[in-house]
């Protein structure tokens, strides 16, 4: 490995390219510059952003619209979103970094947040997948089948991601998906886009460890793998209709002086918290680093970081205190589109791969079904709701915590009293 490099052989030059391409997929994907944009006080470099934004748009409490347009000189209020939260559109000329600036000044730091863009989290390194999926070499699972057919039983899993590609679901070598459900994912064989099949590669996993579980992919995220924070409560919130016991989430951000975002405060206490069971699982990130990222980092979600096959924490995982607990998510295999797919992402820029209805896959975005089906599992042999399944798995995996790295869940009956 070369001086500077990481894991994959990526030289520092090699990953701010990654990432300069990565901000431009999204940014494309979302409708260009005047959709989405990236912030950094580093300079003009997207390479060095520190978060993505949706342009010309702030989010603010109900309450505190009046004086945030009065400070403003003006601002439209935006339709369609849940109670509690206002997605304000700034006056003509006026972006979002300098309205903040001016709120924080004069209504206090927090008044007034930027409209977060979140994104898949399904490898190492920026801020969506980087290193691509793999051919597998192999068509067993990782983590391997459940023994027990029953675990997950009755229980109800959310996987709030790009949607369910079903075809997956009839392949032979596949056959733990079969009852899923999902919004249908849009995929073309003979291109597989950079993003596709991460919702039914993450159902597979919570099958895979919960055989049983009732799962539906919620597809959420077609744009590129990411969606403003805005719109994605609003698609949580009516999620949360159908009764889930577990939400996996494999998407988040990084955020404007790393404050939590507006939104998810807004939804959490008007009406996650009046939901006596239900448990937001969600994955801790693939920066490699300790700042927090949302949502995985507030105190009511369970965060995932990854481990690697010996046990290790992942280099690419985040970690830090507001990280509740690690589990596998390097080299992990699954379901995924049959076809063709070209990568994008240095060093294999160009390198065409063949999948039949496998692939092998890392980040935090697999870590995190493989803890939301040890929760379904536990849940089915015990009797307990989500959140105190969650609750009892998060002792157990102080207890087994690896010095260096943290509280870890493997599946298996040692979750079990």
């Amino acid at each position: 490995m070369t001086q500077g490099a990481d894991r994959e052989g990526l030289s520092r030059r090699q990953r701010r390219e990654r990432i300069r391409g990565q901000v431009a997929v999204i940014v494309d994907a979302l409708g260009g510059p005047r959709r989405a944009a990236w912030a950094s006080a580093k300079g003009d470099d997207p390479a060095d952003l520190e978060y993505l934004y949706r342009p010309g748009h702030v989010l603010v409490r109900d309450g505190d619209v009046d004086r945030v347009r009065e400070v403003l000189g003006g601002g439209r209020p935006v339709d369609g979103l849940i109670g509690g939260l206002t997605l304000l559109a700034l006056p003509r000329g006026l972006d979002a970094p300098e309205a903040l600036e001016r709120l924080d000044a004069r209504l206090g730091a927090g008044v007034a947040t930027p409209d977060h863009i979140l994104y898949v989290t399904a490898s190492t390194g920026g801020c969506c997948p980087a290193t691509e999926p793999e051919e597998p070499g192999s068509t067993d699972p990782v983590p391997v089948l459940s023994k027990d057919g029953g675990d997950g039983a009755g229980v109800l899993v959310c996987v709030v991601d790009t949607g369910w590609h079903s075809p997956a679901a009839a392949h032979p070598d596949t056959p733990w998906l079969a009852g899923v459900t999902g919004d249908e994912e849009s995929i073309d064989p003979s291109a597989i886009h950079p993003y596709a099949g991460h919702g039914t590669f993450i159902a597979g996993i919570v099958r895979c460890v919960a055989p049983a579980s009732e799962v539906r992919v919620e597809g959420f995220l077609p744009h590129g793998g990411a969606i403003y924070e805005s719109a994605m409560v609003v698609q949580l919130d009516q999620a949360l209709e159908r009764g889930p016991d577990i939400i996996s989430l494999s998407a988040g951000s990084h955020t404007r002086r790393h404050r939590a975002p507006l939104s998810f405060e807004v939804l959490w206490e008007t009406r996650l918290r009046h939901l006596k069971g239900t448990v937001l699982v969600a994955a801790a990130g693939n920066d490699g680093d300790r700042i927090p990222f949302w949502p995985a980092a507030f105190p009511w979600a369970v965060s995932v970081g990854a481990l690697d096959g010996a046990g290790a924490r992942a280099d690419f995982s985040n970690f830090g205190s507001w990280v509740d607990v690690y589990a596998l998510g390097v080299d992990t295999v699954n379901a995924f589109p049959s076809g063709t797919f070209t990568c994008h992402e240095p060093p294999s820029v160009g390198e065409v791969r063949q999948f039949a209805g496998m692939a092998r896959w890392s980040g935090t975005s697999f870590a995190t079904p493989t803890v939301a089906g040890i929760i379904a599992a536990r849940m089915s042999r015990t009797g307990e709701s989500a959140r105190r399944a969650a609750d009892a798995l998060l002792d157990l995996a102080l207890a087994a915590a690896i010095p260096g790295v943290g509280p870890v869940l493997a599946p298996g009956p040692q979750n079990l009293p």
